[in-house]
């Protein structure tokens, strides 16, 4: 069965649909008093779109610990920034819901869930 243009047409508005929900999800960062609450003490497991899964503690002492290595981060003005010792990489964090957001250049590169404490004990 050959599509109709008006099966071809909802296709491409469902499209532009989902890329404009994830656009917005993107257009509302939070402001770096949110982010410290939103990530210190926590661990937060998830995926990013050029790296893969993670899963690290962001200790309140701002001390990162994943499974075997360390790094630091800190809050710089509106934006979390990541030193795994090749000096600081900074990030908007936003939310949708219960997911954390990592946004460059307003558009989600990553998400991640947070869980209270070092449940992985790194």
């Amino acid at each position: 069965m050959q599509p109709t243009l008006t099966t071809a047409g909802l296709v491409a508005a469902c499209c532009l649909v989902a890329l404009a929900a994830c656009a917005a999800r993107a257009q509302s960062p939070l402001d770096g008093e949110r982010i410290r609450a939103v990530v210190s003490g926590k661990t937060i497991a998830g995926g990013m779109l050029d790296g893969g899964p993670y899963s690290e503690f962001y200790g309140e002492d701002g001390v990162i610990r994943g499974e075997g290595y360390t790094g630091a981060w800190t809050v710089e003005g509106d934006a979390m920034c990541f030193d795994y010792g090749e000096g600081p990489d900074c990030w908007s964090v936003g939310l949708s819901g219960d997911e954390i957001l990592w946004i460059r250049d307003a558009e989600v590169l990553g998400t991640g869930r947070a869980v209270e404490g070092n449940v992985n004990g790194y």
